[in-house]
């Protein structure tokens, strides 16, 4: 791990002496698939999805194909996916020489592969004085810019900033914490502020600091749980940049492990409790501080959570995770990439750079979500340079990220006096669909609203998902113009899916159903 420099030798050597943490949930390791993590998102109004055989004895709804689509090429904006563009990483606002905020955040918006935004502000960015929320301006554009361009965002509020010299906690709450100076040396170039700080670590488990910390969560999630503009959040995690460690300094602040755990675990519940319409992301961080993160990314996937991580050549075990994870579940990919600068393409010995073989490894765990980001030097003019270097594999990211949903074949049938319309639902993107897909049958004029849902995380990348809709007595869709559309439905939210076929759709991203078969 480049940025993160995450040591996997004290993992390595536990397992070897058959050593196990002793937390009171603890999670061993596993291999994630065929792994029961419980049934998954309930799917309401589910759909009739086979069988369909044709013939007697076993004439279960066949029928004859009158409709099919081919994939089309076209990027998505839509919820659960896409390329993400960083407006802050480590270090709070960008600051490019010659432009203002405004001008570097909107530059960095409107990058036309992008079609969300990422933001990782420090606590103290977002809230200066106890009970109430006071923004920088940073954030304040981010939000004007998402509505500008459409583009929703996604978040970390950071309690821990190993970049930055100043304190990322509020004065309220920095003041009032007890801080430890763990065991450890983190060496490095003495220039860079990471290597100057020595990087004690608060006690989360001080009431106080589970008081402010449920206050924060309640006035952003009273803003932003309802913001159409607000994509998903990182949860808050243990340790420098919240992401479940304190490497490379030993231990952690707590009286025990079974504290440590204890901890995380009420951490998780109060954003739980307060972020009931959106994503949380966790990082697939291994427990190297032994703070329980392996009960934490447990407890995310039970509750239909999804999965976040913060570079793509990685430990075995956050690979596992990803690839395998359930169909269900979202991921998202950080990695950062080359600002087109030749000193920064790192070309390997077949001559490719290594951002191309960055957008390969995200293909390869089916992720959701990657990150266009210059780590701490962020600027729209990196992310142009190298894009009008190598424009392809970027280019082919954007039409294969996350899902890409279409009726494939339309088969027609009759039963009981009635039509029914059966859909061979496929998907040409690399991840599954994170939630569950709703399917809604309708007209213009409001006489026909047929509605219902596929199993949750179809279709998958692989295969074709069939289901059945029947249409209200005495419709025929020869004969009335029906259109279909896709919604996603995830803590009971609708968002629109618009189908990614070749053919023409309607505005609203519907596809009208009309033979195109013959016979």
């Amino acid at each position: 791990m480049k940025r993160r420099e995450f040591l996997k030798t004290g993992i390595a050597a536990g397992a070897a002496v058959g050593l196990a943490p002793t937390l009171m949930s603890w999670i061993p390791s596993h291999n994630w698939e065929g792994y029961d993590f419980g049934p998954g998102p309930k799917v309401p109004d589910r759909l009739y999805q086979g069988p369909f055989s044709q013939y007697e004895p076993e004439a279960f709804y066949g029928g004859g194909v009158i409709q099919y689509t081919t994939p089309g090429k076209q990027m998505v904006n839509c919820f659960g996916m896409g390329l993400t563009s960083y407006i802050s990483g480590d270090l709070g606002a960008p600051i490019v020489e010659g432009k203002t905020l405004d001008e570097t955040i909107d530059g960095l918006f409107a990058f036309p592969l992008a079609t969300k935004a990422y933001i990782r502000p420090n606590w103290k960015h977002v809230q200066k004085h106890a009970g109430k929320l006071e923004f920088d301006d940073y954030w304040k554009i981010t939000m004007e810019k998402a509505a500008k361009y459409n583009k929703a965002v996604g978040f970390r509020i950071m309690m821990n900033a190993p970049d930055i010299m100043d304190n990322t906690l509020p004065d309220f709450l920095h003041n009032k914490l007890k801080f430890t100076k763990l065991p450890g040396e983190w060496k490095g170039n003495p220039t860079q502020v990471r290597y100057q700080k020595e990087h004690p670590q608060p006690d989360y488990s001080d009431p106080y600091f589970l008081e402010c910390f449920e206050e924060l969560h309640a006035l952003l999630s009273e803003q932003l749980n309802d913001n159409p503009l607000i994509e998903y959040m990182d949860t808050n995690m243990y340790g420098l940049w919240g992401e479940g460690h304190s490497w490379p300094y030993e231990g952690n602040p707590y009286k025990n492990e079974a504290q440590a755990e204890e901890t995380f675990l009420k951490m998780f519940e109060i954003q739980q409790k307060y972020w009931t319409k959106k994503p949380l992301l966790t990082n697939t961080q291994p427990d190297f501080s032994k703070v329980g993160n392996s009960s934490l990314v447990d407890a995310t996937i039970r509750s239909g959570n999804w999965l976040r991580t913060d570079t793509i050549f990685i430990e075995n075990e956050q690979i596992e995770a990803l690839s395998n994870r359930p169909d269900w579940i979202g991921a998202a990919v950080e990695c950062s990439i080359s600002n087109g600068k030749e000193e920064t393409m790192g070309y390997d010995n077949a001559g490719i750079p290594r951002n191309e073989a960055v957008i390969s490894h995200v293909k390869d765990v089916g992720a959701n979500y990657f990150s266009l980001w210059n780590i701490h030097q962020i600027n729209p003019d990196s992310l142009h340079r190298y894009y009008n270097k190598f424009p392809d594999g970027l280019n082919d990211l954007s039409q294969t990220i996350g899902f890409r949903v279409r009726p494939s074949w339309i088969w027609s049938n009759e039963s009981n006096g009635r039509s029914n319309l059966v859909f061979g639902m496929v998907n040409d993107g690399i991840a599954s669909v994170p939630g569950v897909l709703r399917l809604t049958l309708f007209n213009d004029e409001g006489t026909v609203n047929v509605s219902g849902c596929l199993d949750a995380g179809f279709p998958k990348t692989r295969g074709v998902r069939q289901a059945m809709m029947t249409l209200p007595e005495g419709v025929n869709w020869r004969t009335t113009e029906l259109k279909l559309k896709a919604e996603l439905e995830y803590k009971g939210q609708r968002h629109p899916v618009p189908f990614t076929v070749a053919q023409k759709l309607n505005p609203d991203g519907s596809l009208t159903i009309k033979q195109n078969t013959r016979g």
